[in-house]
């Protein structure tokens, strides 16, 4: 099957008469005819009825045309794609990012390498850090916001980008809401909503609660769902200080040694930039993250020391 037998057909479908097909495709008639006649071998039956001057299409052509309208349209915008992207109309920029990590994290530095990159075309995903660094290593994405991965490819380039605590996020109504700070043992006797796919997971488990599990209440893959549910009074979310919060809710430090994580930007190692990536890649590296951090009410993040950026 060819494309040009399928727009054959089509333009036959839609005036169902081959002189007036033959002219909107600027082919002859006879051309026009020999095509379609070869897509009904491909297709192996009649897709056309032809009697002087009635035309119309057959039961199987009714059946398979509006497979073949998403064939011919589908062909057309990549061809249009391919065309866009040899003209540098379009520079994509495919970005994972892990459960918790907010995807405000990333919105300065778009607008930032937007100014200087024409046709910045964003894709945010959102995955586990190892189904991240897999799709790293596929060429899936190009660049990926993590915190903490475990076995980390001697393939994947890895700059720590800041260092942030945990806190306790929960409605103004709850009963530790007018607390200055959380304690270990308050935690345990709360119930707690938990964050399908935390990277922090375990690092929660052994700092406090290593002698008797946590009491668990709803659970999410999503942060807006737990927000909205620790809003309403289900319990206590223990998110990163850079999340942002929906403004019914309270933040509250944890008392001791917080649990803490390293953001990481990651990158495949020896593959080629593209100008977009090359961009983020330096503007994440050369941002002051403790700012963002900063802004959504906990100023407390230690950003490490920035090394030049690859040229």
């Amino acid at each position: 099957m060819e494309l040009h037998q399928v727009r054959y057909f089509l333009a036959v479908a839609s005036t169902l008469n081959f002189t007036r097909a033959a002219e909107q495709c600027n082919v002859t008639q006879p051309a026009l005819t020999k095509g379609v006649q070869k897509l009904e071998q491909e297709l192996g039956g009649q897709l056309i009825y032809r009697e002087r001057q009635l035309t119309q299409l057959t039961d199987l052509g009714k059946e398979v045309l509006p497979m073949l309208e998403r064939t011919l349209a589908s062909a057309e915008a990549v061809r249009r794609r391919a065309q866009e992207f040899q003209r540098k109309d379009v520079a994509p920029l495919k970005i994972g990012l892990a459960p918790s990590i907010s995807a405000s994290l990333v919105l300065d530095p778009i607008a930032e390498i937007a100014k200087f990159v024409p046709g910045l075309h964003v894709e945010l995903r959102e995955g586990a850090a190892k189904k991240l660094v897999d799709l790293l290593l596929e060429g899936e994405i190009n660049a990926a916001m993590v915190g903490d991965v475990q076995d980390m490819p001697d393939r994947i380039d890895d700059w720590s980008l800041f260092e942030e605590r945990y806190v306790a996020v929960l409605a103004p109504t709850h009963r530790l809401a007018n607390r200055p700070s959380i304690g270990i043992d308050d935690l345990r006797e709360t119930i707690l909503l938990e964050r399908a796919d935390c990277d922090v997971a375990a690092k929660i488990q052994q700092s406090y609660f290593s002698e008797e599990p946590p009491q668990l209440g709803h659970c999410s893959g999503h942060d807006l769902h737990l927000q909205h549910m620790a809003a309403a009074g289900f319990g206590v979310i223990l998110a990163p200080e850079h999340m942002p919060r929906l403004p019914t809710l309270k933040t509250i430090p944890l008392e001791g040694s917080p649990v803490s994580r390293e953001v990481r930007l990651l990158a495949v190692q020896g593959r080629r930039y593209s100008p977009a990536l090359d961009a983020f890649v330096k503007v994440a590296r050369l941002r002051d993250w403790s700012f963002e951090v900063a802004d959504r009410g906990v100023p407390h993040a230690t950003v490490p020391e920035v090394v030049r950026a690859p040229t």
